[in-house]
């Protein structure tokens, strides 16, 4: 989705697939061949023809004009022929080649189209997903489908289509098809002996559905005759028109398209000066000690920054200026060039990184600055991270890497970081790149971000961004440098131990399931499972994907309710994934030389401003399951000296949204300390706060959070697996005695319509642009996300504050330490000598972080391991 609301997903992927065939496949000849609205002679033939089609996606429909204009700046013809559809323009031009002796592929995943596979056409069926793709000659349609391409018709006939809603002969289904036509041809063979066919149904089937036959027949025959105005040679490759191509993936905000058509042109005369001599290195030193302000960016071995090996810094202080330093690579004695002795450069450099009066830039600065805390250094005063100040200006981008970054801002192509190193089996580490090609790389790289550091700064001001991004934010870099340098501590033994008893479980979850399909068949396979499912079963078919019939988890809930294999499937894949993505993995992430688990922490990913993890993501591991917990007994303490102390903020979101909303029974029932969910179902379900039965409690926590979360009446009748009526009397029971909360939804909702964006308490915004959506789904989906954000966003201020404050008080006087931060939880590893203090210290900062009119509470724990803590 693209700042204007525009779903960009079918335009990026149109593009991926016509731009991989161009690099690919170089061909000679080349059309996009588009359907039309108006009806086709087959729907003359017969008025059901399509007729059982889903109606294409609206935000699909709204994207056909803007693959048009693509299509034009990439100057690719297309072709489209009122009364015709795209197939018969393309067999058309597939005989009009085969008469010019030319090869022709065809790019589809119609099956009819293997009707015109000959020894001088194939089919390139691209695979759902992004997985490759399928080329279909003679032989492969055989194996594909059972008939030879001359038969494709035929089998059509019989069987019927059902994406073309093609009849093909009631009680004929595809198995009866390929026998008939291995034993007698074709279909006209099969009509006049239908009387003699030995199996009684497919002769009664035959003799009754003779017409349907036929008529499906000429349904699924392929025009080679269309009338067009161009001809094969009309069509040869032209180069694409770069400039345009590169307008009209901007305006689309493709960056990654983008950079492929921007050329690289310099805006200002380049001075990028290598420094390959000690003289010349303490004659930067010189004047970079006088500098009140500079950028600085780091080359390495490694994008872990705690492996990485130092390969060059390089720095800025002036457009279109920059100096680098190499300490790590290949000499080139024909250059002059060497790279400089590693102590030396960071002797001389250290004063001035470490000096807290001289401003500091960066892009991605926490990988540079724990990179230069493994060589001693602690820099200070970052003031700005450009990377940081992209994403608060347009939190819900996801390019965010400083050549998408400088694209958007500078109009500038950077240096390809694998025009360097390259890629696959023949990447390179940056080491082995020579001097003068890193120097280069690295000064635009310190160049840049000096440059987007004075564009963004005005832009953040303008927003009212500006004291989010300095007194939050910023700091938080360092913040989150402390919590990935300290790492995590884990119980190896206890996961490999983990590890064998859900392989056990596993195998016995998979014998359940063979014995309730009675039959043995590849779990991991959806195309399988749906047999099983659908065909072996019988249970009830689910929505239709590009491969089959979906089996997805929404799908298996469902069928769940009939039959307790698709119960057996979900157990079965949330335990695989569980042990394939924690258990098993966990230990391979450990670090060799510090033999801790050391997460990154992501900053500018999550557009509510919430943080996230990676390598591994702790916010997906479970709360709730036995499983979720039992990974996180193996998060344990460095020793017996040490504990963990989990911090975690009691209804947090609730205790914002009576904030928020200024609702006086919300906030009376915090107030006085009692429990909102229990409340809440006094309420709705006009009983006592002491008859609350634990069913009624749930029911009224799925309400508070549904609500907040925007969701209507189908959505929580869904979660609670109750009727629409009894749904809506709970939302409206609830909007009863919290008038003021509907209030807020309402209002709030109001304001994003006139502003286009909503706010946190602490001003961070999300622009909603689908607000104005013509599509009520996404719509109504940027209406939930701007009730919902102002409060999740909210939570999200609020412990970035507290983590603020409680690392500078554990740095400056305490050996505890910051661990890990998951949702609305902060993890500690405390010396148990510290434990008191730390826990008042915690508890003060997180619950005075921020004023609220509610009370903010914080529960603590404290434990051997995270689960015990917890």
């Amino acid at each position: 989705m693209n700042s204007r609301g525009e779903n960009v997903s079918t335009v990026f992927g149109f593009a991926r697939t016509l731009l991989h065939i161009l690099d690919e496949e170089k061909p000679e000849y080349l059309a996009v061949i588009f359907d039309t609205p108006e009806p086709t002679f087959r729907h003359r033939l017969f008025s059901e023809y399509k007729a059982t089609r889903t109606e294409m996606p609206e935000d699909m429909q709204q994207t056909l004009p803007r693959i048009r204009e693509m299509l034009q700046a990439l100057n690719v013809p297309l072709l489209a022929m009122a009364g015709f559809e795209a197939d018969d323009i393309m067999g058309t031009l597939a005989r009009q080649a085969e008469g010019e002796r030319l090869q022709t592929v065809l790019v589809t995943g119609d099956k009819d189209m293997m009707q015109l596979v000959n020894d001088h056409t194939v089919v390139y069926h691209p695979k759902a997903g992004g997985e490759g793709v399928e080329w279909l000659d003679a032989a492969a349609v055989v194996k594909k489908i059972g008939v030879r391409p001359s038969q494709v018709i035929d089998y059509l006939a019989l069987a019927g289509d059902s994406s073309d809603n093609i009849p093909g002969v009631p009680g004929i289904g595809p198995v009866t098809a390929l026998d008939l036509l291995s034993k007698y041809h074709d279909l006209e063979t099969i009509l006049k002996q239908a009387d003699q066919i030995p199996q009684k149904r497919a002769r009664a089937a035959l003799l009754a559905g003779a017409d349907s036959a036929r008529l499906s027949q000429q349904l699924a025959t392929i025009h080679c005759d269309v009338p067009l105005s161009c001809t094969i040679q009309d069509l040869r490759t032209a180069a694409v028109h770069s400039d345009q191509a590169a307008l009209f993936f901007k305006e689309m905000e493709i960056p990654s398209l983008v950079d492929r058509f921007k050329t690289r042109t310099a805006s200002l005369q380049r001075h990028y000066v290598l420094l390959s001599s000690r003289a010349e290195f303490d004659r930067f030193i010189e004047a970079l000690r006088q500098q009140a302000y500079f950028s600085f960016d780091t080359e390495t071995t490694s994008e872990d920054p705690l492996l990485a090996e130092l390969v060059g810094l390089s720095f800025s202080w002036q457009e279109g200026s920059a100096y680098y330093v190499p300490v790590k690579g290949p000499s080139d004695l024909a250059e002059r060039s060497t790279p400089l002795d590693l102590a030396y450069v960071l002797a001389a450099l250290k004063p001035i990184l470490t000096d807290p009066k001289i401003k500091k830039c960066g892009h991605n600065a926490k990988y540079d600055m724990l990179v230069l805390e493994q060589a001693g250094i602690t820099v200070a005063n970052l003031v700005c991270d450009t990377m940081v100040a992209s994403y608060l200006i347009n939190p819900s981008s996801h390019q965010h890497n400083l050549d998408a970054v400088t694209l958007e801002y500078l109009d500038e192509k950077k240096i390809a970081t694998k025009e360097l190193i390259g890629s696959g089996k023949n990447q390179r580490t940056m080491d082995q790149v020579p001097l003068n090609l890193i120097s280069e790389y690295a000064c635009e790289d310190a160049d840049m971000t000096w440059r987007l550091a004075n564009r963004l700064a005005p832009k953040l001001q303008e927003m009212d961004l500006h004291e989010l991004f300095t007194e939050v934010e910023m700091p938080l870099v360092h913040v989150l440098m402390h919590l990935e340098q300290a790492g995590v501590a884990l119980d190896v033994k206890y996961l490999a131990e983990m590890s064998a008893e859900l392989e056990t479980e596993l195998a016995a979850i998979e014998a359940r399931i063979y014995q309730m399909a009675e039959t043995k068949f590849n779990i991991n396979s959806p195309k399988q499972l749906a047999v099983i499912l659908f065909d072996q079963l019988k249970l009830p078919t689910s929505r239709r994907t590009k491969t089959g019939y979906s089996t997805d988890v929404s799908v298996l809930e469902e069928l769940a309710k009939d039959h307790p294999l698709p119960a057996a499937l979900l157990d079965y894949r949330q335990l695989a994934k569980l042990k394939s993505t924690y258990v098993d993995a966990l230990p391979r992430l450990i670090n060799p030389r510090t033999g801790r688990l050391h997460t990154s922490f992501n900053q500018t990913v999550a557009a509510t401003g919430r943080l996230s993890s990676s390598e591994p993501n702790l916010q997906n591991i479970p709360v709730r399951t036995e499983v979720g917990r039992r990974i996180r007994r193996a998060f344990i303490t460095a020793d017996d000296d040490h504990v963990l102390l989990d911090a975690d903020y009691s209804q947090i979101e609730l205790r914002i949204m009576a904030h928020l909303s200024g609702d006086e029974t919300l906030r009376r029932s915090f107030l006085q300390g009692e429990d909102v969910h229990t409340r809440t179902a006094s309420l709705i379900f006009k009983v006592e706060p002491e008859a609350v039965t634990a069913d009624m409690r749930r029911k009224a926590k799925e309400v508070n959070f549904g609500i907040m979360y925007g969701m209507g009446v189908y959505g929580l009748a869904q979660r609670l697996a109750i009727p629409n009526a009894e749904a809506e009397n709970f939302i409206q029971a609830y909007f009863l005695h919290y008038p003021r909360v509907q209030e807020y939804m309402t209002e709030t909702v109001r304001k994003a319509r006139v502003d286009g964006y909503v706010t946190t308490l602490l001003n961070r915004r999300r622009y909603l642009p689908e607000i104005h959506h013509e599509n009520r789904r996404m719509r109504e989906f940027a209406e939930r996300t701007a009730i919902n954000t102002p409060i999740q966003g909210s939570a999200a201020d609020l412990i970035k504050v507290a983590m603020i404050r409680i690392d500078r008080l554990l740095q400056k006087a305490f050996r505890a330490r910051m661990i890990l931060q998951v949702h609305d939880e902060l993890i500690f590893e405390v010396p148990r000598d510290e434990l008191a203090e730390v826990e008042e210290l915690v508890r003060r900062e997180m619950e005075h972080a921020m004023t609220l009119e509610t009370p903010i509470k914080v529960e603590l724990g404290v434990g051997a391991n995270w689960l015990e803590a917890h």
